[in-house]
This record gives structure tokens, C-alpha cells and sequence, in this order.
């Protein structure tokens, strides 16, 4: 089993990329992450097959120096949210940058965490099913020093896990965090006696250990800042109440009480109280996930706000870019690109026109609204019209359309680069990833395993 479990992670850190993968150049061999950088295979010149989503070098760097230099000045740690991206190699540069621990949204996420070296890990979701409960248990036997803390937010599941520690002889005391919720919101208590009575509870149990509080933020992010102050302020008001109720009664069972929030667009207005006065160490963990590639639509919007409510000299940039080629162009005005629904998300909103590649060379397509987005190549001639824009995604194809009796639009063959809205539904369709420098060349690859 040891030398299973040593290949494995081998195979996570260096793995095998090959003509299996959507975007391998289909007739090269069979390559690892490391051999990569000395392909000299640049994605403007078409070397590999589109569609593609690649990973800016320079944004990957930028961000994760922003977002922990954003958590240390204030205090707080970081454990964000490996559900956003589901890749080893992402996780261990997280890690190196400082991150206190990974988050994710189950235990199968969590395995592929513990394979790849996380040993700091909240599971930001319930857990209570007999094979969940089995697996995490046997995570923690076979893993010296991890530690993992998941949510709890009603009597029923303490029961469900109590009920499942009754058939074990050796089962493990789990480690859990309270989730405070809203009204109409996703999971976590409403109410502040429901809350103190849960935690009464919990510490009576013998299948748990309250370690800490925690709760969810990011689902309303309409209204000006002063309601989404407003309403953040009132949340997390109720959390810290309750953490200093749970500490006045000797609720909390461990060295330090954790505090947790976690969203990608309001971690600015969480921060100021997640470090509440208590009788022991107080540790305060964001969970925002996006930050890492960031995007061109919804998230940049709402960091935008950020850095202006902080009043930051830089802000988080976009590094995750989908490049497509155009294959036809049978009406004036439109043009087919390679890539659709299967390759990039669409939940929140369509894709933005970023660049365009024709013989290699690049050129910066700016937006009708003066977004800029995060063309290929900083400083790139800005001659391709501002009009472009995606209307419509089939599964394969992207329909671009322009206003054909003003401006000349792509020729097949060009190639179209497209920024995206909402990291996380585009991380899915994939299950690698090459990292470009800003000449869009080659230089390393993640893998992802959702």
C-alpha cells in the first residue's frame, strides 16, 4: 500500500499529460508537467488544439501574493476553497504562499486534497452519510497530522453521526464548526436559540469536538455597499454572539476557536469580525476560493467594489482565458468559434471577447463598455473593433457577431481568445490546464480531478 499511495502522489505532482486530454496536441507523445516549458509550444502560433483554457503565469502570482498580503495585514488565514479549481498543483502553491489550510465541499474533494499534501482542511458542508462519515474516519487514521473540521447545523445530523460512531469500535471524535445561516439562504442555523442549544449539544456528545463557529456570506450580493455592509454586518453580528455565548459556557473544546466566512466578493466586509475577544486564541480563516484565477465578468465587478471599499492601489486579475479558433463564417457578421457550453461557463454570463491571434501575432479587442478585459498581451496594438461580442454558446460552437456593414470581422482560422464569469463552472470542463507567460507560450500545466 505505501508504494501505491507514493505513486500516486508522484503521479499528482508530476503527472502524465497526453493526446487523451482535450487540448494535447493530438499527435505528440505522451509528456509529464515537467517536460512541458521545453516544448516551446505557444498558443497564440496555434501549437496545440482549441479550444483551450489556459492560466496566465503573471496573474496566478499577482493574485496569490494579493490575497495573502489582504489576509495577514488584518489578522486573519487563509483556507480557501479547493472546490474552485480541484487541482493539486494549485493547491500546493496556495500552501506555499502561506494559505493555513484547503477548503472543500465533501469528502471526496478532501481525499484528492490529503493525496496531493494538504493536512489542514475544513469542509465547508455538511457531513452525515454512513459512507462519508466512514470515509473521513478513515482519512484521519491513515493520515499522521491531518486535521479536518466540517459543519454541523442541526440536531439531526449530531444524531446521524452519533448513530454512525455506535457501530464503530474505534471511531474517531470529528472535529466541527457551527454554521450560522439566513432566512432563505442555503444551509446553517436561523436562530440564535437554536444556535446555543445545537452547541449544548454538540458538546455533550461524545462522536464531535465544537471547535469553532462558522458561516456563508456571499448569496446576496445585490444593493449598494452600504445594504451589502449592512446586511454582512448583521450576519456576522450573529456569529460572533454566538461565539462568545459558546465560549461564556465552556462550549468550545480546543486550544483555539476558529471563526470562518468564506465568499469571493464580500470578504472585505467579514474581516473586521472575525477576530472577536474571547477567553482563548481566536483564529480567523476567509475561505474565498475565486481569487486565484479571478475572472473578466461577474467576479471582477465585485472585487472591483472591493478594492475600492478598501481602498487597495491594485486589485486581483483575471488569469484563466479560453482561446478558440474560428472554423466558419457563413453570413456576414457572424463568425463559429470553437468552443462552447462543454469548454467554459455560462451560468452567470456569456464569455467576453478578449484577443484576437492571426499569423501569431496578437491584438487586444476592447468591449463596447470600456472593459478592457485581460488581453493576451499587455500593450498589444488595439486595432480589432470594439464591437465583438459572444450572443449565444451551443455545446461545441461560440456564436460571434459584429456589425458587418461598419468593420471587417475574423477570417477563418484566426484565432479568438474569451475571457469568462465565474472560474469555478469552467475549472469543471476541464481536466488540465497549461500555464502561459504573457507571449501565451508554454511553461508548466495543472491537472484537475472533479
Amino acid at each position: 500500500m505505501a508504494t501505491t499511495v507514493a505513486a500516486t502522489d508522484a503521479d499528482l505532482a508530476d503527472p502524465l499529460l497526453g493526446p487523451w486530454l482535450k487540448g494535447f496536441p493530438p499527435a505528440a507523445q505522451p509528456l509529464r508537467r515537467s517536460q512541458l516549458a521545453r516544448q516551446g509550444w505557444r498558443v497564440a502560433d496555434g501549437a496545440l488544439p482549441l479550444p483551450l483554457a489556459v492560466l496566465k503565469e503573471s496573474a496566478l502570482a499577482h493574485n496569490l501574493r494579493w490575497m495573502q498580503r489582504f489576509a495577514r495585514e488584518r489578522g486573519l488565514d487563509l483556507s480557501p476553497h479547493g472546490k474552485t479549481t480541484m487541482s493539486p498543483q494549485l493547491f500546493a502553491r496556495q500552501l506555499d504562499a502561506g494559505a493555513w489550510g484547503i477548503s472543500f465541499a465533501s469528502v471526496f474533494q478532501l481525499r484528492l486534497g490529503v493525496a496531493a499534501g494538504v493536512r489542514r482542511a475544513l469542509i465547508a458542508n455538511q457531513v452525515h452519510t454512513a459512507p462519508d462519515l466512514a470515509g473521513l474516519a478513515r482519512l484521519l487514521a491513515q493520515t499522521p497530522g491531518l486535521r479536518v473540521a466540517f459543519l454541523v447545523d442541526s440536531i439531526a445530523q449530531l444524531r446521524l453521526i452519533e448513530a454512525r460512531r455506535a457501530g464503530e469500535r474505534q471511531a474517531p471524535v470529528f472535529e466541527v464548526l457551527l454554521e450560522v445561516g439566513v432566512a432563505g439562504g442555503r444551509t446553517g442555523v436561523r436562530e440564535a436559540d437554536g444556535a446555543i442549544a445545537l452547541a449544548r449539544a454538540l458538546r455533550a456528545s461524545p462522536a464531535v469536538r465544537l471547535v469553532g463557529v462558522e458561516c456563508y456570506e456571499g448569496l446576496s450580493l445585490d444593493g449598494d455597499d452600504e445594504a451589502l455592509r449592512a446586511r454582512t454586518d448583521e450576519l456576522m453580528q450573529r456569529v460572533t454572539a454566538l461565539a462568545a455565548a459558546c465560549d461564556r459556557e465552556g462550549l468550545f473544546e480546543s486550544e483555539e476557536i476558529i471563526v470562518s466566512a468564506g465568499g469571493s466578493a464580500l470578504f472585505d466586509l467579514v474581516a473586521p469580525h472575525m477576530r472577536p475577544a474571547l477567553s482563548r486564541p481566536v483564529r480567523g480563516i476567509l475561505r474565498s476560493g475565486c481569487y486565484l484565477t479571478h475572472d473578466h465578468g461577474h467576479y471582477r465587478r465585485l472585487v472591483h467594489r472591493v478594492a475600492q471599499r478598501c481602498g487597495c492601489s491594485d486589485e486581483l486579475q483575471p488569469a484563466l482565458e479560453v482561446w478558440t479558433a474560428v472554423q466558419s463564417t457563413p453570413e456576414p457578421g457572424l463568425a463559429l468559434l470553437s468552443g462552447g457550453r462543454r469548454d467554459l461557463s455560462f451560468d452567470i454570463e456569456l464569455p467576453h471577447v478578449l484577443a484576437l491571434a492571426r499569423a501569431g501575432r496578437v491584438q487586444a479587442v476592447h468591449q463596447a463598455t470600456g472593459d478592457a478585459g485581460n488581453a493576451a498581451a499587455a500593450g498589444a496594438k488595439r486595432d480589432v473593433d470594439t464591437a465583438w461580442r459572444i450572443t449565444a454558446l451551443n455545446d461545441q460552437h461560440a456564436y460571434l457577431r459584429w456589425d458587418a456593414a461598419r468593420v471587417a470581422g475574423p477570417a477563418v482560422g484566426d484565432l479568438v481568445a474569451l475571457g469568462i464569469s465565474h472560474p469555478c463552472t469552467t475549472f469543471d470542463k476541464w481536466h488540465w490546464m497549461p500555464i502561459v507567460d504573457d507571449d501565451t507560450r508554454v511553461i508548466d500545466a495543472v491537472t484537475i480531478h472533479f
